[in-house]
């Protein structure tokens, strides 16, 4: 792969995702600012549609000896790096397929209802989209948790991360979405089994470059 551009914006969860494996496998690339707020949302952009027409990031563009190409969804793109390079995914069909298991309970039970889109058309019809956001996390943190408990003494096990003593998609899904539970104001007190793969992925280096702080786009608070 080369000429490797990641679209995205610092805060965005599906993007931070991508940032965290692309710097796994160590594949150098350049990275485009998508802001998701200034000018109604860059997002909505022609160009931008071009590049996705579901108007949301991350977009991963390379090429190689068959051409250009584009790529979207955070899990896709991590599946793609994982063929590619390895190292995404554990190597027993277990533990592989727990990976994929607890990274789609973040992608698909959380990651939707805490969306900004959704949360802004909520809101537009009179409800507290907010609120809805806040309740999904806390609901999906709570299975998750449970979950991770629940695989104990499987070949899927956590370990020092959520699966096994090396970091994997389930881990590149996790930290992104407690860091948007600390800003939905919720207590992670229940969650000690995520807080404590949490803390073994921040002391990755892979984890610490890929932090939306550590983004150029980034907006100091």
């Amino acid at each position: 792969m080369q000429d490797v551009t990641l679209y995205g914006y610092w805060r965005s969860s599906a993007s931070w995702r991508a940032r965290i494996a692309l710097h796994l496998v160590k594949l150098p690339f350049a990275y485009e600012a998508v802001h998701l707020v200034e000018d109604g949302g860059r997002q909505y952009s022609d160009a931008h549609t071009a590049r996705n027409p579901m108007q949301q990031v991350p977009v991963l563009a390379w090429s190689d000896d068959d051409g250009t190409h584009r790529l979207t969804q955070s899990l896709a793109i991590i599946e793609l790096l994982n063929d590619r390079f390895g190292g995404l995914l554990p190597e027993h069909p277990i533990a592989r397929a727990r990976a994929r298991q607890l990274a789609e309970m973040v992608n698909s039970g959380i990651q939707p209802f805490q969306n900004l889109w959704l949360m802004n058309e909520v809101s537009s019809r009179g409800a507290d989209g907010r609120a809805l956001g806040k309740h999904a996390i806390e609901r999906g943190l709570t299975a998750l948790e449970r979950e991770v408990v629940l695989g104990d003494g499987t070949a899927g096990a956590a370990g020092a991360f959520l699966v096994g003593d090396r970091p994997s998609s389930a881990d590149a899904c996790l930290v992104p979405q407690l860091y948007n539970a600390r800003r939905f104001g919720i207590d992670l007190a229940p969650f000690p089994r995520l807080r404590e793969a949490e803390a073994a992925a921040q002391a990755h280096p892979a984890f610490r470059a890929a932090h939306p702080d550590a983004q150029p786009d980034a907006v100091s608070s």
